[in-house]
C-alpha cells in the first residue's frame, strides 16, 4: 500500500496514471489506499461520487474480493486515517504554525461521521466521540 495515496500524489505521465511520494509504501491492507483516495480531505466530493469510485474499484479488480470484508476494512481504515489526519493537522497548526491545515479538519470529521453512522461496529466509538468531542467541535451543529 502507498500509505499517502490521494489526488495530489497522482499525476499523468506518458498518457498513464502514475504515483509519486512512495517512500512510505509497505505491504498492507488494500482498503487503506482506497479509503485514502475516496475519503481524501483535500478533495471534497459527494457520497454518490465516492460510491462510484468504490464500485469501479470492485468491478475492475481482477482478484476475487470478499465485498463484506473489503467494505468493513474500508470503513475502519477511513475512520482511523481521518482521526490520524485530525491529530497531525492540529499538531502542524500548533507546533509549526501551519494554520492552513485547520480548514481541512471539519471535512475530516464529516468523513468520520459518514463512515460510522450506519455501521454497528462503531457504536462504542460513537459514544466515545460524543463524550469527548462536542458536536460543535465536530461541526455537527
Amino acid at each position: 500500500m502507498h500509505r499517502d495515496f490521494h489526488v495530489s500524489n497522482l499525476m499523468k505521465y506518458k498518457k498513464q496514471l502514475a504515483t509519486i511520494d512512495t517512500q512510505d509504501a509497505l505491504i498492507g491492507n488494500r482498503a487503506y489506499d482506497l479509503a485514502s483516495l475516496i475519503d481524501d480531505v483535500r478533495f471534497k466530493s459527494n457520497k454518490k461520487f465516492k460510491d462510484n469510485i468504490y464500485n469501479y474499484y470492485l468491478k475492475s479488480n481482477k482478484i476475487k474480493i470478499n465485498e463484506v470484508i473489503l467494505q468493513n476494512d474500508f470503513e475502519i481504515l477511513s475512520v482511523l486515517r481521518n482521526m490520524k489526519i485530525i491529530g497531525i493537522f492540529t499538531r502542524l497548526a500548533v507546533r509549526d504554525k501551519k494554520n492552513v491545515y485547520l480548514k481541512l479538519i471539519p471535512y475530516a470529521w464529516k468523513l468520520i461521521e459518514l463512515r460510522i453512522k450506519n455501521n454497528r461496529l462503531f457504536d462504542d466509538l460513537k459514544k466515545i466521540l460524543d463524550l469527548n468531542f462536542s458536536k460543535e467541535v465536530r461541526n455537527l451543529k
